[in-house]
């Protein structure tokens, strides 16, 4: 699903050039749960944004779902992500003036889906995460743990294969972070391949396979799967 080769990013300003990926190569497999850790400022965030079309690399190649992406302009990677990528961020991301029902109705807003359509898909997923009964409530009238949900059902209202998750449960107690983990699995039981951004090694668990970067670079990789089985 994901291939990267020898990518690299570099930010640069007047004074200061910053390599914050270096030489990265990577390939993850559709339905895998990967975790990345590594310490702040390793290039974790970097390396997602790339992956999620946010951003483009500076050197190397990224082939999305076999097509070579490296290149793409912002509007192509735009059109690429919808349906595709859905993102989960330890800060919700959830827009204040909006409810529940319309904060996750969104992404099929952009789509073009119509109402009648948008109506049923949000009403299922808003289920399916236990906060129906919420609907018309806003970001504010929600506790963190259930702000979380409502992000997560934004991120995979229109089922997309692919969800890139960064420090899902940064600002969660333990039993609501339990909870989001236990969701993310059962998303990735279900064939949704999850990357995960976490500095938590509870959180990390929950993956198959995890990748260690430091300074840029990849320098491990463990694999969980046989101590899942």
């Amino acid at each position: 699903m994901i291939k990267t080769e020898n990518l690299s990013k570099i930010f640069q300003t007047d004074e200061i050039e910053t390599l914050a990926l270096n030489n990265i190569n990577l390939e993850i497999k559709q339905g895998e749960f990967v975790a990345i850790m590594g310490p702040s400022g390793c290039g974790k965030s970097t390396l997602l944004n790339i992956l999620g079309l946010l951003d483009n690399p500076s050197e190397g190649v990224y082939t999305f779902q076999q097509t070579p992406v490296s290149k793409l302009k912002e509007g192509k990677r735009t059109d690429l992500r919808k349906g595709n990528i859905g993102f989960v961020f330890q800060s919700f991301n959830l827009i204040d003036e909006l409810n529940v029902f319309e904060n996750v109705e969104m992404p099929l807003v952009y789509q073009r889906i119509s109402s009648r359509q948008r109506k049923e898909m949000v009403k299922n997923v808003l289920d399916r995460m236990n906060m129906s009964h919420r609907a018309k409530h806003y970001p504010q009238q929600l506790s963190g743990g259930q702000q979380q949900r409502v992000a997560i059902a934004r991120a995979v209202v229109s089922n997309p294969g692919l969800i890139l998750a960064d420090e899902p449960t940064g600002n969660l107690d333990s039993k609501n972070g339990s909870e989001v983990m236990q969701l993310l699995t059962e998303l990735n039981r279900e064939g949704t391949t999850i990357i995960m951004v976490t500095h938590s090694h509870r959180d990390a668990s929950f993956a198959h396979r995890i990748i260690n970067l430091f300074d840029g670079k990849v320098v491990m990789e463990e694999n969980l799967v046989e101590a899942h089985a």
